[in-house]
């Protein structure tokens, strides 16, 4: 495999990397190290990576990057390169969202047409968010989306695009909903992480809802695992939830966070945001059934392990 990766730096990204290198391929990464976060979380990200020969790191946007010369012997290519956060692309940041999820996914789309003949899968990096509330429990692949967000509605754009671009240009795309990935390098906005670090800290954390909204939280390498049996089994054309199989409250959650870090957090409780989906959770039928997906981390576990990561954090005070 000689395999393309966009959005290499990042929490998911990275990991994907990792493992693709580590079964023999040919990784070349694409990030643009946008400052959504810090950068030094994204290049901690890529240390194990920068070892490896097979690996090597390109800093462009995807509206820059050289497409002719790096697709010119690529086999598969990841896209997972995004603008992130539901709550953050109301009012004018919509143009960021359009411009890093709608139209870098175009330009990419189009520059893999011209090769569409050799390239063996597009796997395209989509979300839950693209469901909305009004779709039934479990969520189904074929149930009409309706997101509720802005940044829902570009994902949502990008899958469309996928599949037109293999309807009319032959691109071997497969898109995959990610439902809420957890686990070691994930985003500092992300609940789990702010969690666990206003635990140990010893800090109230703040919730938005009564924390009896659901989640199916799906942990990191079982959603590497599923990208890459996607890349070698997934229907071009198809798309495929992918989740953790259970549904999950957010109290839950602080529960197991709880007792994992052995405080009890002060919870502070705001109105719900624009934009969050009530529950989520994946009917992951067809990705057990088309790729052999079976996730494999429980929450306790996967907790745990987001913990360990930020306790080896240089940055935990």
């Amino acid at each position: 495999m000689r395999a393309i990766v966009t959005g290499v730096a990042g929490f998911i990204g990275s990991h994907l990397a990792d493992r693709l290198v580590a079964r023999g391929a040919n990784v070349t990464g694409i990030d643009s190290f946008t400052h959504f976060y810090g950068r030094e979380q994204k290049e901690a990200n890529l240390t194990n990576l920068r070892q490896h020969r097979e690996f090597q790191l390109i800093e462009t946007s995807i509206q820059d990057a050289p497409w002719a010369s790096l697709l010119a012997n690529a086999t598969h290519v990841f896209h997972l390169a995004a603008q992130a956060g539901v709550r953050g692309s109301w009012g004018g940041e919509f143009s960021l969202y359009t411009a890093c999820n709608i139209e870098a996914t175009q330009t990419l789309l189009e520059a893999c047409a011209s090769h569409a003949t050799r390239i063996k899968r597009v796997v395209y990096a989509s979300s839950s968010s693209v469901y909305g509330d009004e779709v039934d429990i479990p969520m189904r692949e074929d149930a009409r989306p309706d997101p509720i967000s802005p940044y829902g509605v570009t994902k949502l754009a990008a899958e469309h695009l996928c599949h037109l671009y293999w309807t009319n240009h032959a691109v071997p795309t497969v898109s995959l909903r990610y439902f809420t990935v957890y686990g070691p390098r994930q985003r500092p906005d992300m609940a789990f992480h702010r969690f666990l670090r206003s635990m140990h800290a010893g800090q109230p954390i703040t919730l938005y809802g009564d924390g009896e909204q659901t989640r199916d939280f799906t942990y990191v390498d079982d959603a590497v695992s599923a990208t890459i049996e996607a890349a070698d089994h997934g229907i071009p054309g198809q798309v495929y939830n992918i989740g953790g199989g259970a549904k999950v409250s957010m109290n839950h959650v602080i529960d197991l966070m709880s007792r994992r870090t052995q405080r009890t957090p002060t919870v502070r409780r705001e109105t719900p945001q624009k934009g969050d989906m009530r529950d989520t959770f994946a009917d992951i039928s067809r990705a057990r059934s088309e790729l052999k997906f079976a996730p494999s981390v429980t929450l306790e576990q996967g907790i745990g392990a987001e913990y360990e990561w930020l306790l080896r954090s240089p940055s935990l005070s």
